[in-house]
């Protein structure tokens, strides 16, 4: 998916999605709920610290205050997006809170690419289902409905972070069973994608 995304933003999404990666990583490899829910606390609080203090020498929160925040990110925005994450560990995950996680982080990737659209936050809570789906986390709820998001065309400057939607959108249809990640089907919906901007 980089090579999707605007070459003078790549530093950004590299940071942005590299904090994503490290909260799934941090619930992956979580065997005591509880540890986890600490472990996650600690990223959100460290993110939120940004806003007025310097980084500690992590490296993704080194990324996160010299690339980011001077992009008009916050580090609370940036915090908001542990809540979907750790509802992963709870018994019964939170459908609800997951989604609003793949809302926070289609809002910080709109920030970096300067577009904005009505239906960008449902996009991004179907990607948010479909990762949480990939990772073996939770399944896609049944009560979310994404029917508006049919037909509609995402502006091509936002098409570098709706393509996560589209691959999701492709999930939702197969699902539970996913196909890999890197299929010659995958590949021709990214660029169905970039060329019409289109999620389903």
């Amino acid at each position: 998916m980089r090579h999707y995304w605007p070459v003078e933003l790549r530093p950004g999404f590299d940071a942005l999605f590299g904090l994503d990666d490290v909260m799934a990583e941090v619930v992956a490899s979580s065997t005591q709920p509880a540890l986890g829910a600490i472990r996650l606390a600690w990223w959100r609080e460290a993110l939120e610290r940004l806003d007025q203090h310097p980084p500690p020498p992590e490296p993704r929160l080194v990324a996160a205050a010299t690339i980011l925040l001077p992009r008009g990110v916050t580090g609370a925005t940036l915090a908001a997006l542990e809540d979907g994450y750790a509802t992963l560990l709870d018994e019964v995950p939170d459908s609800d809170r997951i989604g609003a996680g793949g809302e926070a982080l289609f809002a910080i990737g709109a920030t970096l690419l300067g577009a904005q659209d009505a239906k960008l936050a449902l996009a991004g809570r179907l990607h948010a289902f479909a990762s949480a789906a990939r990772h073996g986390f939770a399944a896609f709820p049944d009560d979310v409905d994404f029917t508006a998001l049919a037909g509609h065309r995402f502006s091509r400057a936002l098409r570098p972070l709706t393509a996560f939607a589209r691959l999701a959108a492709r999930d939702l249809r197969q699902a539970p069973m996913l196909e890999p990640e890197a299929t010659p089907a995958r590949a021709a919906a990214l660029l169905s994608h970039r060329l019409f901007g289109t999620i389903s």
